[in-house]
């Protein structure tokens, strides 16, 4: 009878892992490193396991067999969270049911996974994760689960039941059935249009009790896993297929960052996989720089009147990367003007400028004033106390720090009256690149362009300016379409689904072209003004205000606009299409998720929908940062189209990881699963968050 299944997972572990052989592990220090399942993220072979990796950790993972390819992406975002993305091949069947259309290419999926850690592994207690498999997608996998594992010596055992596709062998009664009848059955389907998290779903219908072992071989790089999983195939997308045995077997062989896997599935069939291994957290480039300038033999001049104001200056500029705008000296203190270009660490940039400071001033110079510009305007000012500076710059005395020595604080007005900057006027030029990518279309499963925005600008003053860029194709595949205009049915102005005709119109477009009055209005509060052709698909004008104390954990912005939509038939006429848009916007790095922001923008989009959209960015030591955003609205799922709702992830990598000596700046990479009209917010190509970084830095 069904009622005599087991009910309670945790009488399952306590008959596993209450052994007495297994209370004798005594250390956190795993011998069987966590490596990569089928679908991503780190578990057996077709089901997850409790283990999180180091932070930072992320894995590429390519994996195949007879009915799925899988590509994945997985992420240890913090210590007790991981999450992977997916995208699924299913070799079956075709891309859709238009054969036409679909040509040689197969049916495509996305899919998220998150897994949370619940308890750490101790003397006795074995580690404890929940987890959530293809939630916000179609479906294909979804489902939910709960497992434990405990390490015992070379040996790591795991225990866990799942509902959902990890659980369709039926195999333990549902706990939840019995405090309600809806959680008996699953409903089946999913939200939308596609790309809503089913929360009615969760943990409802049958489940299934999975597990397995790993062991670590006395050969290091070799890794053998065998597990015992809970589907029975009988509700896949590829089709039902044969299950001779729930029991699986795989080798992992690890050799630097790759790990190579061969297994054996479901009683007959085999497959592969290759992983590559990288820690955003502890990754370095090496760096061929001179060391910050010691003070031990240090012989300053005698007085004010014979600094050497062209060595202080190629000082400051070789060895702490600030170019300077200005020096203002009194007898007892000076203050310098500059730009920091080099140094994304604010203790680094510090110590290496007071360093060159204390060796180029007299003694009698008690106080350094370093006033840090962005675009030419002062942002932050920091106050070196010198003879602290020199004593701890010399190791003199214990436990003294660099940071004990100076304070942050916005510019003063005696800062500003003193300003009188050169080299902020006058022409500029940039030069960035670009990549975009789009997966698992009917064209072929990658898409991608890549180049180069080509910038120039002058600059009246340290307030106004003309910018422009000109953004080049380099290389590209988006030739392969098989059709231009996006014809997905949606109610809302087409104000992103004209991508297709922008991006083939030319290989050399107009990108920006516009003018730029920005200042510091108050205290602590910037503004700026702007006006021209703002993106690649809109012109307008806008104005921008911005309050952000210096080193603040909160900033908050309002912003509005009057956009008009560019033609994507040449690069300056426009079409009719114009909307106004706008929003109110807070900046938050909350104490308890260290180097982590949460940006929350409320107001009016592109397509004159109103709602929220949320963007959650985590910071790792490298400087690379990981990014996710969804934007709810009051347009529909039904008049949004495939996906429901805008959402989208991306990474931004610090330009420091590929160069041999320090530079600021960085390239972010979009992935946007599927990009309609609903929440699309304009692309500002001045951002006060972003003019205003010194004040308190994140990205750099």
């Amino acid at each position: 009878m069904i009622t005599s299944k087991p009910t309670y997972l945790s009488l399952l572990i306590a008959g596993v892992f209450a052994t007495p052989a297994v209370a004798q592990q005594a250390t956190n220090t795993l011998a069987v490193k966590p490596s990569q399942m089928v679908q991503g993220g780190a578990g057996l072979i077709q089901t997850p396991t409790s283990r999180m990796r180091e932070e930072g950790e992320l894995s590429l993972n390519y994996t195949d067999n007879d009915q799925y390819r899988f590509w994945t992406v997985s992420l240890q975002l913090f210590p007790w969270m991981e999450a992977t993305a997916r995208y699924t091949d299913v070799r079956t069947r075709l891309y859709s049911n238009v054969e036409s259309f679909s040509g040689d290419q197969t049916l495509k999926d996305k899919g998220l996974d998150v897994k949370f850690r619940l308890l750490e592994e101790s003397f006795y207690l074995p580690e404890v994760s929940v987890g959530f498999r293809d939630i916000g997608g179609t479906g294909f996998f979804e489902s939910e689960h709960v497992s434990a594992s405990k390490a015992w010596g070379p040996f790591d055992l795991h225990l866990g039941m799942g509902w959902g596709y990890l659980g369709t062998a039926d195999d333990l009664t549902n706990p939840f059935c019995k405090v309600r009848d809806s959680f008996c059955e699953r409903p089946g389907g999913f939200g939308g249009n596609g790309g809503e998290v089913d929360y009615d779903q969760f943990f409802k219908g049958p489940i299934a009790l999975f597990g397995g072992l790993e062991y670590q071989t006395p050969w290091q790089p070799l890794t053998l896993k065998l597990e015992y999983e809970g589907n029975d195939y009988s509700r896949d997308r590829a089709g039902r297929l044969d299950q001779d045995s729930r029991w699986n077997a795989a080798a992992v062989y690890r050799w630097n960052n790759f790990d190579f896997t061969l297994n054996y599935q479901r009683g007959n069939t085999v497959g592969f996989g290759i992983t590559y291994n990288f820690n955003m957290n502890t990754f370095r480039q090496v760096k061929i720089d001179q060391p910050p300038r010691s003070l031990m033999t240090s012989q300053p001049p005698q007085n004010p009147q014979q600094i050497d104001r062209i060595s202080l200056s190629r000082g400051l500029r070789a060895e702490a990367g600030l170019v300077l705008h200005d020096v203002s000296i009194e007898d007892d203190k000076i203050t310098v003007y500059g730009q920091q270009t080099a140094y994304r660490d604010i203790v680094q940039a510090t110590e290496r400028a007071g360093r060159v400071l204390a060796d180029e001033l007299p003694e009698e110079v008690t106080e350094y004033r370093l006033v840090e510009t962005s675009a030419g305007l002062p942002m932050t000012t920091t106050s070196i106390d010198a003879q602290s500076f020199k004593s701890v710059a010399r190791y003199e005395g214990v436990n003294r720090h660099i940071e004990d020595t100076y304070t942050r604080s916005t510019p003063s007005e005696k800062d500003l009256q003193d300003y009188n900057p050169s080299g902020v006027t006058g022409f500029g030029y940039s030069a960035d690149f670009f990549y975009t990518q789009s997966f698992g279309g009917p064209e072929d499963f990658y898409l991608y362009q890549g180049g180069l925005i080509l910038g120039g600008n002058y600059s009246a003053n340290e307030n106004f300016g003309v910018f422009g860029s000109l953004r080049a194709t380099l290389i590209d595949n988006y030739d392969k379409f098989n059709y231009t205009l996006d014809r997905a049915e949606s109610s809302l102005p087409r104000v992103r689904t004209y991508v297709r005709e922008y991006i083939s119109r030319s290989d050399v477009i107009v990108d920006t072209l516009y003018t730029r009055w920005v200042d510091k209005v108050a205290d602590d509060w910037y503004a700026q003004v702007y006006g021209g052709y703002l993106e690649t698909m809109f012109a307008g004008v806008g104005a921008e205000a911005l309050y952000r104390p210096v080193d603040s954990n909160f900033a908050f912005g309002v912003d509005i606009n009057y956009a008009q939509q560019r033609s994507y038939e040449n690069d300056w006429d426009l079409f009719d299409y114009k909307a106004v848009t706008g929003f109110a916007t807070a900046y938050w790095r909350p104490e308890i998720l260290p180097e982590t922001q949460f940006t929350v923008s409320a107001g009016q989009f592109l397509a004159k929908d109103k709602g929220v959209n949320i963007n959650f960015a985590k910071r790792f030591d490298s400087g690379i940062v990981v990014g996710a955003y969804a934007a709810f609205t009051d347009a529909s799922a039904e008049e949004y189209g495939e996906g429901s709702f805008t959402k989208g992830f991306y990474i931004s990598v610090p330009l420091d990881l590929f160069v041999l000596k320090h530079a600021k700046g960085s390239g972010r990479f979009p992935w946007v699963p599927i990009s309609r009209d609903g929440g699309q917010m304009l692309n500002r190509p001045s951002q006060l968050i972003n003019l205003t970084g010194p004040r308190s830095p994140f990205l750099d």
